[in-house]
């Protein structure tokens, strides 16, 4: 059975965030709460818990992870961006936005699509997970916590615990999410694409 923290989502208790953060270095998969819903994470360039978190999802080889980031300090490791497209970033990070980035080469090939170079990126507005990114100090790999065959995305931690209590190493409860995943955009091309509408605002993207 997995581990079961209830941690508050405004004034995370750092006992258990750095017990969180030694289950992700030790190779396990987290259910964890973010600024848009329930997500599954794990440490950057772990083959293992990235194929866990397939199964659980039911996903290809084609589906992009994504790089969950306290903030924009790392950016230039993993992503290119000009300064335009830098700017953007930081007027609308951070916030309920996954943007597809052209990747470096530092990018592990298990976060990119086989076919094109690309990495999705995102910088959370929800302090437990900000509290578990800082201690972590590197960016996790992430999906959205969505069950295959399902549109919306799990929301409440009790649900995922009946559900998941025996696939993943922590569910934190860290009190009930939206069910709206982020909006997504394409800035690839240094010209904004909404491939997704969901959370947060789309005028900064001509939306």
């Amino acid at each position: 059975m997995s581990q079961y923290f209830e941690i508050h989502p405004d004034n995370p208790q750092k006992r258990l965030i750095q017990q969180a953060v030694s289950i992700l270095r030790e190779g396990g998969v987290i259910a964890y709460p973010t600024d848009s819903a329930y997500a599954l994470g794990c440490c950057v360039g772990e083959k293992k818990a990235v194929d866990r978190i397939k199964r659980i999802r039911e996903l290809d080889d084609k589906h992009n992870f994504t790089l969950m980031c306290a903030d924009l300090s790392e950016l230039s490791v993993y992503a290119k961006v000009d300064n335009a497209v830098f700017r953007m970033l930081k007027n609308t990070t951070p916030g309920p936005y996954t943007f597809i980035l052209n990747a470096t080469s530092e990018v592990p090939r298990l976060l990119l699509h086989p076919k094109r170079r690309t990495i999705g990126l995102r910088v959370p507005d929800h302090v437990l997970t900000h509290a578990l990114l800082e201690e972590l100090g590197a960016p996790m790999m992430s999906v959205t916590l969505i069950m295959p065959g399902e549109d919306l995305p799990m929301h409440e931690a009790d649900e995922i615990r009946e559900r998941l209590g025996k696939l993943v190493d922590l569910i934190i409860d860290g009190g009930a999410c939206s069910i709206e995943p982020t909006t997504v955009v394409n800035l690839c091309d240094g010209v904004p694409e909404i491939t997704r509408e969901g959370r947060g605002d789309l005028t900064p993207f001509g939306g």
